[in-house]
């Protein structure tokens, strides 16, 4: 994973001058107001991009960011970390996809618990949309079938499917101005149409 700093000055904005880190290709780049995925966070508003300087450290540029379904949490990260990923929140339109390819995605499943588990933490630690949404109708897919036999899911398999849709719920919730309690029942209503 290669983050190269780039300065950018435009003819509009001379006077403004833009820090760009760019990330295997992608432009990372927050302004204040953003709404942006941070790590299993989820969702942020950024509140301020600051320059600090902490013991022993040269002066860095900080993203002060608010967990938005978080209360009393205020979170500093280093405008160039790279150890837990950031990204902007996704479009409207990339969810209105995103819904109508539910019926369409792939599921996947792992009969190896242990290799399961690795394989669905990654996907979860990603914190894409399509990965998460492949991660929660694969695992709910199988809890259907082991309820049909007459068994139980696998309780970490349970864990993983509740921060999926945690976090993919925040995202669709603050894109689509409605209550991330309401997610599931908008996505069935839009699914079924």
């Amino acid at each position: 994973m290669i983050i190269q700093r780039v300065i950018l000055i435009t003819e509009v904005q001379l006077s403004k001058l833009l820090v760009v880190f760019i990330k295997d290709g992608e432009i990372l780049m927050f302004e204040v107001d953003d709404y942006i995925m941070y790590g299993m966070t989820g969702v942020c508003k950024v509140l301020d991009i600051t320059n600090e300087k902490f013991i022993n450290s040269d002066k860095r540029e900080y993203y002060v960011l608010s967990p938005i379904y978080s209360d009393n949490t205020i979170i500093k990260i280093p405008v160039d970390n790279n150890k837990v990923p950031m990204r902007k929140v996704i479009s409207k339109g990339d969810v209105t996809s995103l819904i109508n390819n539910i019926p369409n995605m792939e599921t996947l499943w792992i009969e190896d618990e242990k290799k399961r588990n690795e394989k669905f933490k990654i996907m979860l630690k990603s914190g894409q949309c399509e990965k998460l949404i492949k991660l929660i109708r694969s695992i709910d897919s199988n809890k259907e079938y082991v309820k049909s036999i007459g068994k139980k899911s696998y309780q970490a398999d349970n864990h993983i499917m509740k921060e999926a849709e945690r976090l993919l719920n925040e995202e669709f919730a603050i894109i689509l101005d409605i209550s991330p309690d309401e997610i599931t029942s908008y996505i069935s209503s839009k699914i079924n149409q």
